[in-house]
């Protein structure tokens, strides 16, 4: 095992078929001897979180594979490959419902009320992941699913207590092609629909830790303007999945900060002002904690478009695949963890954009 400032903790973005690129992202870690302690995912993200956590490590990255080998779709053509998934669905994820009597209008209930049966992805995830090792915690998973009738984003911890394949689907369920799966009589639909990074879990999570954040995004938040409707339509969905990390750790940053200035102040104070309940309970809202969040993109294929979460092709699955295990193997040979930082940063950034390069 490599030794790493603090806890390992990793972060899958949803986004169906651009989660081969964290598989990669994975396997390179697992070449390193980096394990995570901690994993959180939304959607696909939660899928190939569940797998890496319900497993022994050397067992992981070929559960990993045997599960992307069952979403692989055959066709060749990319039109006729789409074509093929939407009609046919995929199978080991999920199968198209035959349309109901009365159309979109027909009152078939919130469990029947998509356009995709997902019990072949039930299946599959009970042939890949050992519930009893999921629920030992080491790793420890989160996955983010949103209650549809209040609209509020729960997490499910396997901290917290035993998680099932339910709580896995019910972050992948995505509306309106998926159905909603009930966790403990509540109805829920995929954590992406309100936060497709779940980043904040682990920054806002308590006690606070010292933490290396392996932040795995598939979704480009920048890109040119569109010149066609299909066009815009894939800009709009990158922009709706892509990572809200730039705010999220601006705040994140001072918030640290604050807590890191707490800190110093407390520590000015002379033993006996620091022993009374008043200051006792001040300090208690400052600490040390450093937190390197390492940001890696998914490259864009060339030419994919608003279909392309739908590109469960072998050449798309395996092209984002290496890109993943070629961006990691970089970041970990560039260790910017092991940079001397400012002891006044809670939060440091290091980025490795798989258009940029270095």
């Amino acid at each position: 095992m490599a030794t790493l400032p603090g806890q390992v903790v990793l972060v899958l973005q949803g986004g169906g078929a651009l989660g081969a690129y964290q598989v990669g992202v994975y396997e390179a870690l697992h070449a390193a001897g980096i394990e995570p302690d901690w994993v959180i995912g939304t959607s696909i993200g939660a899928i190939n979180g569940a797998i890496i956590a319900g497993n022994r490590p050397e067992d992981r990255v070929a559960r990993l594979r045997e599960l992307w080998r069952r979403f692989e779709q055959r066709p060749q053509l990319q039109a006729l490959q789409y074509f093929s998934t939407l009609v046919g669905g995929i199978p080991g994820f999920f199968s198209p419902r035959l349309p109901a009597w009365g159309g979109w209008q027909a009152r078939v209930g919130l469990d029947a009320a998509s356009y995709y049966d997902t019990a072949p992805l039930r299946e599959t995830l009970a042939s890949l992941i050992d519930l009893a090792v999921l629920n030992a915690a080491h790793p420890r998973l989160t996955v983010g699913a949103v209650n549809v009738k209040s609209g509020e984003l729960r997490y499910f911890d396997s901290r917290d207590g035993a998680l099932g394949l339910d709580e896995v689907m019910a972050s992948a369920a995505l509306p309106p092609g998926f159905p909603a799966i009930r966790v403990d009589g509540e109805a829920y639909w995929d954590g992406g629909l309100y936060s497709n990074t779940p980043l904040e879990a682990v920054l806002d999570d308590n006690p606070r830790r010292d933490s290396v954040i392996f932040g795995v995004n598939v979704w480009q938040p920048t890109g040119h303007e569109p010149e066609s409707l299909w066009q815009v339509m894939a800009r709009e969905k990158d922009i709706r999945y892509a990572s809200r990390d730039d705010g999220n750790i601006a705040r994140q940053k001072q918030i640290h900060r604050l807590r890191h200035v707490i800190r110093e102040l407390s520590n000015k104070l002379s033993p006996e002002k620091q022993d009374t309940p008043e200051c006792r309970a001040l300090a208690s809202w400052g600490c040390g904690t450093t937190m390197h969040v390492v940001r890696l993109l998914a490259p864009a294929l060339e030419g994919e478009d608003y279909m392309k979460d739908l590109d469960f092709s072998a050449a798309g699955i395996e092209f984002r695949c290496a890109a993943g295990f070629k961006d990691a193997q970089r970041m970990i040979a560039r260790a910017p963890w092991k940079r001397p930082v400012d002891p006044m940063e809670g939060v440091i950034v290091h980025e490795l954009s798989a258009r940029k390069g270095d």
